[in-house]
């Protein structure tokens, strides 16, 4: 695949990496909603949680440890912080690659506005 995390992924697009191991790699987002922002992304290429297969269980297990450590790491973890996985047109999805944001360092608010 050629999608822009694929090419981070790669290392062929530059990043600030906060974790990465031969699965996922983490980096900070470029443009940050809060102090801490960053994304958490499988190396494989899977367009959204709507594409994931079931031969995907342990990688999606590893995706959600894998933003719990970056809370620990970026110093969130005890206030607290937010996950979010938007998942196609509907869901708010920009990169057709799926990444779980990892969100805190303030308080966050309503998750959605309005009814």
């Amino acid at each position: 695949m050629d999608c822009i995390f694929c090419k981070i992924a790669r290392g062929e697009i530059p990043a600030k990496t906060v974790l990465e191991d031969e699965h996922l790699i983490a980096f900070d987002d470029i443009a940050p909603l809060a102090p801490v922002h960053t994304l958490v992304i499988p190396k494989k290429h899977i367009a959204n949680m709507g594409d994931a297969d079931d031969e995907d269980r342990e990688l999606l297990g590893r995706l959600m440890l894998a933003a719990r450590d970056v809370a620990r790491k970026k110093g969130v973890d005890e206030s607290g912080f937010r996950l979010i996985a938007n998942t196609r047109s509907d869901g708010g999805q920009e990169v057709y690659h799926l990444h779980v944001h990892v969100i805190g360092g303030r308080p966050l608010g309503r998750m959605l506005l309005g009814r």
